[in-house]
């Protein structure tokens, strides 16, 4: 019991000490969640230069909201929050509206991912990363990220038909993408 108060007094510390902007708190905070928040970034972006852009995005809003963290909650899933919204922001901004027509993504089935198996996790990734931006989008945050379809069209400023749709295609490029690298 001592050793769970000693951690979240530490954290509660820790998180008082970056609303005061003092450097040593938030280069822990920085370097303590680089990686997992870094790992969000890379699947919403197709290159490592465009993720880590982003993810110092991500962490200035962190330390200038960091005063609207909730103490009770735990402080890596608010910024994961923190860092998806600022991936969706920047896909908002540099993404041209794309709404697709989805009588073509009907002839696709949406379990059919066997194309994955005996991959491993670098080529999937890169799989991933190369779809075009709506499509990975909407794919990162369905499958990865658990959102529903109304959620991401409530987020992404789309019809929830449009974030099925670019769902569908995204696996129907996963699977032609993977089937090639299958092939070589």
């Amino acid at each position: 019991m001592g050793i769970s108060i000693g951690v979240v007094s530490v954290e509660s510390e820790l998180i008082q000490a970056c609303i005061r902007k003092e450097s040593w708190a938030m280069q822990k905070l920085y370097e303590e969640n680089y990686g997992s928040m870094y790992a969000i970034c890379i699947r919403y972006t197709s290159s490592k230069e465009e993720a880590v852009d982003i993810l110092h995005d991500a962490f200035l809003k962190i330390f200038n909201k960091i005063e609207t963290y909730e103490s009770g909650t735990m402080l890596q899933a608010w910024m994961k929050r923190v860092t998806v919204n600022t991936c969706i922001d920047h896909f908002r901004k540099e993404s041209k509206r794309y709404h697709s027509d989805l009588d073509s993504a009907y002839g696709i089935a949406n379990d059919d991912m066997t194309a994955i198996q005996g991959m491993n996790l670098d080529e999937i990734m890169t799989a991933i990363q190369s779809l075009p931006m709506a499509y990975r989008t909407v794919f990162n945050m369905h499958i990865i990220d658990g959102y529903s379809h109304k959620e991401i069209s409530d987020i992404l400023h789309i019809n929830e038909s449009t974030s099925r749709s670019n769902l569908v295609k995204a696996r129907q490029k996963l699977k032609e993408i993977l089937k090639g690298n299958d092939e070589e």
